[in-house]
């Protein structure tokens, strides 16, 4: 099983990253939360912090996580470990992807995502949904 970490950042207005494979990568062209393999020694959240500044040359902090995704490849299994977290730093300057976008989580459905991602997206729609209907309630 490979593990991955990936970045769910999330702006001051609510709009969040996402990143699309350029067309040398595994899976090309599809839409994903950026991030990467974990390496021997490294926690996932470190992984991550390290990942982000290489990919995408900005600084974050992981303010929250959901539960990681198994996902089945015909090649491989992943473990996607997704972090919510904030851009604290940086300039985005893509290094490794072809294209970035901030969507509005409503929007999110509405691209091509990489299959263990799917997952992900699901479920961080989940919670939004449900920080909404909270938070008309109080």
């Amino acid at each position: 099983m490979i593990k991955v970490s990936c970045s769910i950042i999330v702006n001051s207005i609510g709009q969040v990253l996402v990143t699309q494979r350029s067309i040398n990568m595994p899976l090309p062209l599809k839409w994903e939360f950026p991030g990467g393999k974990i390496e021997e020694n490294e926690t996932a959240e470190e992984c991550l912090i390290r990942e982000i500044k290489e990919e995408l040359n900005i600084d974050i902090k992981i303010t929250g996580s959901l539960s990681p995704n198994d996902h089945q490849y015909p090649d491989k299994l992943i473990r996607l470990i997704p972090f919510i977290c904030k851009q604290t730093g940086g300039e985005i300057i893509l290094k490794e992807h072809a294209d970035y976008k901030w969507l509005d989580v409503k929007d999110l459905l509405d691209l091509d995502w990489a299959e263990a991602d799917v997952g992900v997206v699901e479920r961080y729609l989940q919670q939004w949904r449900n920080t909404k209907t909270s938070s008309r309630n109080i």
